[in-house]
């Protein structure tokens, strides 16, 4: 079903002042027959005006219910005994249909996002629970004069964290904040139940699908893109890929629901607390080896450079074993975690 967006009908003000000044002729119509009712001036002509102006006093009212108001970035759905007429799109003051109604099935259904939170507070016996990780814990009000309108505007979501495991299977919270907004409105109320419930459980699943296709850290022998060749992806180095990733991934899925995904972003990553320890340690090890490294080549210049000065100035002349405990030593002294405590020999070398 595709929408029809409602043109021409910015004419409220005048059928409110139309309506206001019927039910003021009316009233004064009425009065006036009750006067001449006492003089029992009746003709036929009279009772029919009279007739009119009480039936208009009874039911004037349902024009008013063509009255619709719209704010900037905001749109109505309209079906009429069931059928769908069309969308109010713009701002402004419009009169349509008494008889058409506004449908919008997921107008009672609040995300914890930007432009859609209650003011309200959440009575026990008021509100029922939708699901506990659905960006932001999602929930419906059951309240009274429920708003049919849709809005058109960019809205955030903000997932809650999730526990998902990586391509090496370690459990990683990740969150990731949505931002999305509706393109159609019939699709949107019409294709599926509830379009934010729909949104809701097609990021959980879109980030599910993403993660697990993804190491935590940068590791080895890892294709991360389906093209059979190893690379450096990883979820800490590469957000901005993985981000995207899951953002096509959600659009495709909501497509048929007439919403755009505009953007995605990693919000929140870490190991689960249950192996944050290891993995620290773990990373400890890693910077602990790579440190050694570094100092380990720095001592081995720094003999070399020794050895060859000494054998330039001619300073001393060593044979091999004496090197060979001259390096030794400058080494220990070189990689040693403690500042050295030499011993010095005040007697002859040999």
């Amino acid at each position: 079903m595709n929408e029809k967006v409602i043109s021409g009908h910015k004419n409220g003000i005048a059928v409110l002042c139309l309506t206001i000044a019927l039910y003021v002729l009316a009233t004064v119509g009425v009065v006036y027959f009750a006067i001449l009712g006492e003089s029992k001036d009746f003709t036929g002509l009279t009772i029919t005006l009279m007739v009119i102006c009480l039936l208009y006093l009874c039911l004037g009212w349902i024009c008013f219910l063509g009255l619709k108001v719209l704010k900037p970035g905001e749109a109505l759905v309209l079906t009429l005994f069931g059928k769908y007429v069309g969308t109010l799109k713009g701002d402004g003051f419009f009169f349509v249909n008494p008889f058409c109604t506004a449908f919008n099935p997921a107008a009672e259904t609040k995300l914890g996002q930007s432009g859609d939170i209650s003011d309200n507070k959440k009575s026990g016996i008021g509100s029922i629970l939708i699901g506990s990780n659905q960006l932001g814990g999602a929930s419906a009000e059951l309240k009274t004069g429920v708003d049919k309108k849709i809005s058109l505007k960019v809205m955030t979501l903000s997932n809650s964290k999730q526990k998902v495991n990586d391509i090496l299977g370690n459990p990683v919270e990740i969150a990731v904040a949505v931002m999305w907004k509706v393109t159609d409105t019939a699709k949107a109320v019409f294709t599926v139940d509830n379009y934010k419930e729909y949104l809701s459980l097609q990021c959980d699943s879109a980030v599910r699908n993403v993660v697990k296709l993804y190491p935590y850290d940068i590791t080895e022998n890892i294709d991360t893109t389906g093209d059979g060749k190893a690379d450096d992806g990883s979820l800490r180095g590469s957000t901005e890929v993985v981000a995207e990733r899951i953002r096509q991934e959600i659009q495709s899925k909501v497509e048929n629901a007439g919403l755009e995904i505009v953007d995605a972003r990693i919000t929140y990553l870490a190991y689960a607390p249950e192996i944050a320890a290891a993995m620290l340690q773990r990373q400890q090890a890693s910077a602990v080896v790579d440190a050694r490294k570094l100092i380990v080549d720095g001592a081995v210049g720094m003999v070399e450079m020794a050895l060859e000065r000494l054998s330039e100035k001619k300073m001393v002349d060593l044979d091999e074993e004496r090197k060979a405990a001259m390096v030794s030593n400058l080494l220990v002294v070189l990689c040693g975690n403690h500042d050295a405590q030499p011993i010095v020999n005040s007697g002859s070398l040999y």
